[in-house]
């Protein structure tokens, strides 16, 4: 006697469904992996694992935030990939409550920095400062500094160059033990020449003695990164908007199909059942 075989009842909707989240998400997925595998090697190269005393600023440090960025990403990715190829609705719940949880911290975040904005400014001035503090200690947040200052902003210091006189460096009393940099500034504060191919990585010396020939203000920024960085923001307050909005959108169209495609699994168990 033929046995009678059942296939499994697929609509076309479900398919899309799960091949569109499946896709998206393994792009996520990749990324995750390849932002924590170089926060990790940072890490390693700096020999932080054998010397924990390194982790007194573990929330100023560029590389940790690069592992917490790459966890946080590789965990939703994996969730949603492997939750949608597999149809497994335990993974695919995670992978909405997870969207969830990041979107409502998001919210949270931009609502309190709208609101609490003295605090937010006063919070990255002490980061700035804890950054300049520890110049030469860290070279991530060394390379950190100097890409906000001579790429980025385009400024020096939190209020201006003075500022660089809290590295024991820079400071100006560091003459007195053979610093060649007191009173001087990193090169990432000096403004790049017309026709110079290489910045001059000594062109920071001496700028901030009162004896200094020539004007400081045709050498290196006057502004301070702070007074900038509001400029930025305000100058970019539209491409900024439009960027978390469109980030916020995509996590609610993720947490949607998510729902829809936990939904359908559920309709097709219960008819195959």
């Amino acid at each position: 006697m033929p046995v009678k075989r059942y296939r499994r009842d697929q609509s076309e909707v479900s398919c899309c469904l799960k091949y569109v989240i499946f896709g998206f998400n393994v792009i996520f997925w990749l990324m995750g992996l390849s932002i924590l595998a170089i926060g990790v090697w940072a890490w390693t190269e700096k020999d932080t694992f054998n010397n924990l005393s390194r982790l007194t600023n573990i929330a100023l440090d560029p590389a940790f935030v690069l592992i917490v960025t790459g966890l946080i990403t590789f965990t939703i990715g994996f969730t949603g990939c492997v939750g949608a190829l597999r149809e497994n609705t335990c993974l695919l719940a995670c992978y909405a409550i997870f969207l969830a949880i990041l979107l409502l911290l998001e919210m949270t975040a931009g609502i309190l920095g709208f609101i609490f904005k003295d605090w937010i400014k006063s919070q990255a001035t002490n980061g700035f400062q804890a950054f300049i503090v520890h110049y030469r200690d860290d070279p991530d947040q060394q390379n950190l500094i100097d890409w906000i200052q001579e790429k980025w902003l385009e400024c020096c210091g939190i209020e201006g160059p003075k500022d660089w006189d809290r590295n024991v460096y820079f400071n100006c009393s560091s003459e007195a033990v053979g610093s060649r940099e007191a009173c001087g500034v990193p090169f990432s504060c000096c403004k790049q020449k017309a026709n110079e191919i290489i910045k001059n990585k000594q062109c920071g010396y001496d700028v901030r003695k009162q004896d200094y020939h020539g004007d400081r203000s045709l050498v290196i920024y006057d502004r301070g990164c702070l007074r900038a960085g509001e400029e930025w923001i305000e100058s970019n307050l539209v491409p900024v908007a439009g960027v978390a909005v469109g980030v916020a959108v995509l996590q609610i169209l993720g947490i949607c199909f998510a729902q829809n495609l936990r939904a359908d699994i559920y309709a097709q168990k219960a008819k195959w059942n």
